[in-house]
């Protein structure tokens, strides 16, 4: 068996809930203390000039994904899902294991929110077994997620072997639970915080959980332990409760 922990996170650009306080920082040092060996991250911020400009001194001189890295996960990848005049923001995925390739794949709805999935392969150092890894931020609109969970499908069906490890996981914004009953039918996954008769966990917001936002799914793989993790010092960092797993193969 060979075992490793994941992290799934809504960054939210770096700020609190509400914007009141640019705390990087302080998640750098959160998501230091649990011990991950690859993260999955959403709306992380790549460059931001206005902001940049006024939160000078703690705003770091390189894209917040490198800055979160630093030097506890040396491989991260990055894909850019929302581009404007002043930067960009988008998923990223830190990795203690190498990162044989990574791709992002646009699921946006013309006209509407900027959302992608970032595909990525990692690979276990001495045993060569590869794990897919796909770090997901779906639409706010019930449509928009409905179109965004069958390129997903279609990802997985075009990209992962039947019989190797996937790991997916963000922020699906699916409160009302299809896409869960959708990937879980149609995909073969497990979510893992969640069973056939319990729901997934709740997430968002942070300080009082109410919806089911942030999800884990596995396939060819098994879950050894699944916490949500809505205390201090999470309650003072983005507005999205971070899932931790532990995860066996």
């Amino acid at each position: 068996m060979t075992s490793f922990k994941i992290l799934t996170l809504n960054t939210h650009k770096g700020f609190s809930q509400f914007n009141k306080r640019f705390v990087l920082p302080e998640i750098r040092d959160a998501i230091r203390l649990v011990g991950a060996d690859v993260v999955f991250l959403q709306e992380v911020q790549g460059e931001h000039q206005l902001h940049s400009k006024s939160h000078r001194e703690r705003w770091p001189t390189e894209p917040h994904y490198e800055f979160l890295a630093e030097s506890l996960w040396p491989e991260f990848a990055y894909g850019r899902n929302a581009v404007y005049p002043h930067g960009h923001h988008g998923n990223a995925l830190l990795s203690k294991y190498p990162i044989k390739s990574h791709e992002n794949h646009d699921v946006s709805v013309a006209g509407h929110e900027e959302r992608g999935i970032l595909y990525s392969v990692v690979e276990l150092p001495g045993s060569g077994t590869r794990i897919h890894t796909m770090c997901v931020h779906m639409g706010l609109a019930e449509d928009h997620r409905r179109q965004q969970t069958l390129l997903l499908l279609k990802l997985m069906a075009e990209k992962v072997p039947a019989d190797e490890p996937l790991v997916i996981a963000g922020d699906f914004n699916d409160w009302k639970l299809q896409v869960h009953q959708k990937l879980t039918a149609e995909g073969g996954v497990a979510e893992c915080l969640g069973t056939a008769i319990a729901k997934p966990a709740r997430t968002f917001p942070v300080w009082l959980p109410v919806l089911r936002l942030d999800r884990v799914y596995l396939r060819n793989a098994a879950v050894r332990n699944a916490s949500v993790l809505h205390r201090h010092p999470w309650t003072r960092l983005s507005d999205h409760a971070p899932l931790l797993v532990e995860i066996e193969l």
